[in-house]
């Protein structure tokens, strides 16, 4: 059993993980150039779902959804990107900590991170896409479909690929500075 004083201590620890992981993915997300009409693949989902999947709680997965959103928002050279990010990244934080939960029994924790992964970028791209359409517009006169196919499929795969690359490497890092037990 931990004491209060250890249980505070892991949380610290959780704590600064996770604002590694944000700070990771804001330089990802600031280097990557932009593709097609100031959209970029999202790197920063990456680790915004690294954080969700090793860390999962609710409390997480809103914080680094509103960090997560504001930070891209403030990096995206999308028009007018800001809030669609914000509202992206806090939606699709929630989905994807909810669909974790759901998908817990998995035992295989890659592919898990895989197809979350999959249905996260997704998720996050429909929702960014749509926010943008809605409030502020697409750029260049492109339409939601061309956007999606140009965009938001490439970063689910980029993302994907990454994940399952990264993930077991992260994960056996943390678990071997006790920062995370052997059962997660």
């Amino acid at each position: 059993m931990r004491t209060e004083e250890e249980s505070l201590e892991m949380r610290t620890k959780e704590l600064v993980i996770l604002s590694l992981f944000v700070a990771i993915g804001v330089a990802l997300h600031a280097i990557v150039p932009p593709i097609f009409n100031g959209m970029k693949p999202d790197m920063m989902l990456l680790m915004m779902f690294l954080g969700i999947f090793l860390f999962p709680g609710m409390t997480n997965a809103g914080l680094l959804g509103i960090a997560t959103g504001i930070l891209s928002g403030l990096t995206t050279s999308f028009p007018g990107g800001l809030v669609p990010n914000i509202i992206d990244k806090i939606l699709t934080a929630f989905l994807i900590y909810f669909l974790f939960l759901a998908l817990k029994p998995l035992k295989q924790a890659i592919a898990r991170a895989g197809i979350l992964t999959v249905i996260g970028t997704l998720i996050s791209g429909t929702v960014f896409l749509l926010a943008a359409l809605l409030l502020v517009g697409l750029p260049g006169g492109a339409g939601f479909t061309a956007l999606f196919l140009a965009v938001v499929l490439p970063a689910t795969v980029i993302n994907t690929i990454a994940m399952v690359i990264i993930y077991p490497i992260v994960e056996s890092i943390l678990k071997r500075s006790n920062v995370l037990s052997e059962n997660k």
